[in-house]
């Protein structure tokens, strides 16, 4: 884990709170360690939202329910690091959103009272979480932009960027997702039909600009898929 006191701010969705040392060690004193494998809910819209998750391990997927039941990514994915259910909790309302395990992980659950109390004994981190929500609230406003205006090219190409930042590694072949995604779950996070997704994954994949190998996917060129994007 990282000893910066920081935040991340160069308005992507990597976005997040950097959280220090005492900071991790508070959480960890005050919080209680679960585990979620793969596919499970975490929360569910309208539960009462009386607690705070920080991820140790794993990746998360923040979604709604479409009227049709599809689901639909409104927040971008959670990773190692990061606290998700923060703001609900903060103001003790009911969940919006899902969260589902999109990969076994490995969380620290507060209780409302034990967040408080964390945020009181370093109140530092009070302030990275109001920049945090700020930041979350301005992607899920270029989102929605971006699903009522752009190309569907586009959209696929800003979708897997974002991916590729939050969760990606550098290899030799060019940017892996660390994790696996199903044409579903592309669908839902770029606001796209599966059909849609699957002809634009193969025009991409045959201009060479990524590769696909089952579910995982390599960003081969970044810098073509940016201009896609744009």
């Amino acid at each position: 884990m990282s000893n910066m006191s920081a935040v991340q701010n160069d308005n992507n969705p990597g976005y997040r709170v950097i959280l220090d040392q005492p900071e991790v060690a508070a959480i960890l004193e005050e919080g209680t360690v679960v585990r979620y494998p793969k596919g499970q809910i975490i929360f569910s819209a309208d539960e009462v939202a009386d607690r705070t998750y920080y991820i140790e391990d794993g990746y998360v997927k923040i979604y709604r329910l479409g009227f049709d039941g599809r689901e639909i990514t409104v927040g971008s994915i959670r990773n190692p690091g990061e606290l998700m259910g923060v703001s609900e909790t903060l103001y003790h309302g009911k969940r919006t959103c899902f969260a589902r395990a999109i990969a076994d992980v490995k969380l620290v659950l507060l209780s409302r009272e034990q967040f408080d109390s964390v945020l009181q004994k370093h109140p530092e981190l009070a302030v990275k979480v109001a920049s945090l929500l700020a930041a979350r609230m301005r992607y899920a406003e270029s989102m929605l932009h971006s699903i009522v205006s752009g190309r569907v090219s586009a959209r696929m190409a800003v979708t897997l960027l974002n991916i590729g930042r939050q969760c990606g590694e550098t290899t030799r072949e060019g940017i892996k997702i660390k994790f696996g995604l199903t044409q579903e779950e592309l669908a839902s996070m770029s606001g796209l039909s599966r059909q849609t997704v699957s002809t634009v994954l193969k025009n991409l994949k045959r201009e060479n600009l990524i590769k696909i190998n089952g579910r995982q996917i390599i960003i081969i060129d970044p810098q073509k898929l940016e201009q896609i994007a744009v």
